[in-house]
């Protein structure tokens, strides 16, 4: 079975078997995922190392822990996910039975992204086994040690009927995979990308989950404490090098704290990865760009930024090393939106912070853009965090801190408008990758008989209007 049509069929020959298996035929797949992972790990470490420079332990704590708390939290639960909910009774049909089943989608197709390649392969993979699917996942080619580790890993696991991993160059394997009738696609990467995932899935009637990304804000109030504000917003935005579809992409500062705040988390990244820019450059615990063209990007940006007026408080394009593939811990003042850096998500560690003079002009700034996957707000005003919660919409959002939304898994995540469709995550994970089927099982007695053709019998009219006072009385 080596073919992309060969695996496709065999999955399609194995959908009907693999959806009757049982909570505990899936838990036990899930388990025997948990303890390769842990037993396999430091492979992972070392590929992530050799993509691009991800230190052990932020690998572990960002994208092997939470893959394993994803497991454990889907173990514990899914006996009780997968279970028929009854429906409410219904007086007008009083001895019929309604229930909702979950009953898996069939075969699905999972594009993961380079920037946590393991985490955002793995965690939609849990969800889809947990529903009872077939998949076909495909990690991305620009981490190709970890597409490596990860083919191997599930070839491990699962049987390339049931999971199959899927590598190549992104374009050309992609669009041979969204050409194929699957039932589900989750993807997870840009949303120019997002988009024509979304137009090939039309075209078969798959249904789609688009965790995408954009320019997340972080919103600064009057009442923020700039000291405990800067160090979150500075590890936010570092952390995978701001690799990161959640981090903080720029600031809305009130214009008096603008500076104190640029300097606060620029001391923070001093004391993180190292007080010179020599040191950081060779902090084994910041995260290297993915690729050197990414880099070039990033250097441009600031570059325009600057010529336009903007200042680098610390970092700078200066000090971008294209061929290293690193792109230094960099604080902008001074910034506008008509600036390249205010266009399009960052993606890498720079951080421009936009003054304001209002609270109004911030959340009309925000109103004005494509909704947000992450919006976070720093201050102690309850009034004011309302408000801009009230006034604005974004995937998810989190208070006085960065990222940590992500981690609990009672809650969905997933994005809204240009950052996403649909969400995931624990039980929300479990319902994508389900279809909600409505059951009903007809009683003995049928009140419907009654009201069968032919029409307009004696006592017709005098039924209707029966029916009418009752369903009045009992709905109000």
């Amino acid at each position: 079975m080596n073919t992309l049509d060969d695996i496709f069929e065999a999955q399609g020959k194995k959908r009907w078997t693999v959806a009757g298996t049982t909570a505990k035929e899936r838990i036990a797949k899930l388990k025997k995922l948990r303890k390769a992972i842990v037993a396999r790990q430091q492979e992972f470490y070392d590929a992530v190392w050799a993509d691009f420079h991800k230190p052990k332990t932020e690998a572990w704590i960002s994208e092997v822990f939470p893959a394993l708390e994803e497991i454990d939290y889907t173990v514990k639960h899914l006996r009780a996910w997968v279970k028929d909910k009854p429906g409410k009774w219904s007086w007008l049909f009083p001895l019929n039975k309604s229930k909702s089943h979950f009953e898996p989608k069939g075969r699905v197709l999972i594009m993961s992204p380079w920037n946590y390649p393991f985490l955002l392969f793995v965690s939609p993979i849990v969800a889809a086994v947990a529903a009872g699917n077939v998949v076909i996942a495909k990690p991305s080619h620009k981490t190709p040690h970890v597409a490596a580790f990860l083919e191997s890993l599930i070839a491990g696991v699962f049987a390339q009927d049931e999971v199959a991993t899927v590598t190549g160059a992104g374009a050309e394997v992609g669009d041979k995979l969204l050409a194929l009738p699957f039932d589900h696609i989750f993807f997870t990467g840009s949303p120019r990308i997002g988009s024509h995932v979304a137009e090939c899935a039309a075209k078969v009637h798959a249904g789609v989950t688009l965790e995408l990304g954009g320019k997340s804000p972080a919103v600064i109030l009057d009442s923020v404490n700039i000291k405990d504000a800067a160090k979150k917003i500075a590890w936010g935005k570092c952390l995978n090098a701001g690799q990161t579809c959640i981090a903080p992409d720029y600031a809305l500062c009130p214009r008096s704290l603008v500076q104190p705040l640029a300097e606060a988390v620029a001391d923070n990244i001093k004391q993180m990865y190292g007080d010179t820019e020599e040191a950081r450059r060779a902090c084994e615990n910041f995260v290297h760009i993915v690729e050197s063209k990414a880099v070039e990007r990033h250097k441009a940006l600031i570059e325009d930024a600057v010529a336009k007026g903007a200042k680098a408080v610390i970092g700078g394009a200066v000090n971008c090393e294209i061929a290293g593939r690193y792109t230094p811990a960099t604080v902008l003042t001074g910034v506008t939106p008509d600036m390249d850096i205010m266009q399009s998500e960052i993606f890498g560690p720079i951080l421009p912070i936009v003054a304001y003079d209002s609270l109004d002009e911030a959340i009309q700034f925000v109103q004005s853009r494509p909704k947000p996957l992450a919006l976070y707000i720093f201050g102690k005003s309850k009034r004011d965090i309302r408000r801009v919660l009230c006034e604005t919409t974004s995937g998810s959002t989190c208070v006085n801190h960065c990222i940590l939304q992500i981690e609990n898994l009672s809650v969905p995540f997933g994005g809204v408008g240009m950052s996403g469709t649909g969400n995931y995550h624990g039980i929300y994970g479990f319902k994508t990758f389900s279809h909600e089927r409505n059951v009903m099982h007809q009683g003995t007695f049928d009140p419907l008989a009654c009201l069968y053709p032919p029409y307009h019998k004696p006592g017709d009219k005098g039924l209707r209007a029966k029916i009418q006072r009752i369903a009045k009385k009992i709905l109000g």
